[in-house]
């Protein structure tokens, strides 16, 4: 455990000197905060509470989407092309008969690089946002917590979802491919474009039933308070912690092939 706890700290310092780049990121997550929230403030005047959710609501639902983009990995999870790049050079094969996990080590580096842009990308355009707009606010330092864990197992999820993105290189030319379907899928079904709230009919309830809404909508609605009482919070955190176990252990699989494959080539 000292070791994937060193390997997190390491993927936070790693992050925290790229300072020009957080910058830049918390200027165009504010300025796309900004166009997105005029956007809703126009279809919310015509469509007033709409998927359940006010005006204030709405905007809050913006504001805590560009502080999740980094930290939940809803454009790309920060490490499926070094992984992609290393599995084509077959410098994977020496990460393999490392005695560290090779997911357990990429999880704990995505996990610090998460808490770096928790902060660094998280809080600023959230506080730009909360200046310039009025949107609602969790109750309480409760409601922040519970915030705080639904974030937590959201960028759990999406560790695994890139995690097996990245592995698919094993078996195919080039992973981008892969990844661009994952990036297009997450986009769309994480509720970042809007709401899944607002998806008609079938689609809706088939996108709130697929892991990309651990990412956005779940964390959104634990955010505005749409899970009433521990048992309605306990069942938001229930389908997101069985999404990630569930493709965390899709993850093994594919790794424990992927270590097979290695060994027959290299034998």
């Amino acid at each position: 455990m000292r070791l994937y706890a060193t390997v997190a700290a390491g993927g936070f310092r790693r992050h925290a000197t790229y300072r020009v780049a957080t910058a830049a990121g918390v200027f165009t997550n504010s300025v796309f905060g900004f166009i997105l929230s005029y956007t809703y403030i126009a279809l919310w005047d015509e469509r007033p509470h709409l998927g359940g959710y006010s005006m204030d609501d709405a905007l809050a639902y913006v504001w805590i989407g560009q502080a999740l983009i980094a930290v939940c990995g809803l454009m790309g999870g920060g490490f499926e092309d070094e992984l992609i790049e290393r599995i084509r050079t077959g410098d994977i094969a020496v990460d393999l008969y490392r005695p560290a996990d090779l997911q357990a080590w990429y999880f704990s580096a995505n996990a610090g690089r998460c808490a770096f842009q928790l902060l660094g990308r998280g809080v600023a355009p959230m506080a730009v946002g909360a200046l310039a707009f009025q949107f609602t606010l969790p109750s309480g330092p409760g409601a922040w917590l519970a915030f705080l864990g639904a974030v937590a197992l959201g960028s759990t999820v999406s560790f695994a979802i890139w995690y097996l993105a990245a592995m698919s290189a094993f078996w195919l030319l080039d992973g981008q491919g892969v990844v661009q379907v994952v990036w297009l899928s997450g986009l769309f079904f994480s509720g970042m474009l809007l709401p899944l709230n607002v998806f008609p009919g079938a689609l809706g309830e088939i996108a709130r039933m697929l892991p990309w809404a651990s990412l956005l909508q779940v964390p959104a609605d634990v955010y505005l308070g749409k899970y009433e009482g521990a048992a309605d919070l306990a069942g938001a955190y229930a389908f997101q912690g069985c999404w990630a176990l569930v493709l965390l252990g899709a993850g093994r699989l594919v790794q424990a092939a992927a270590t097979r494959k290695v060994v027959v080539q290299g034998g």
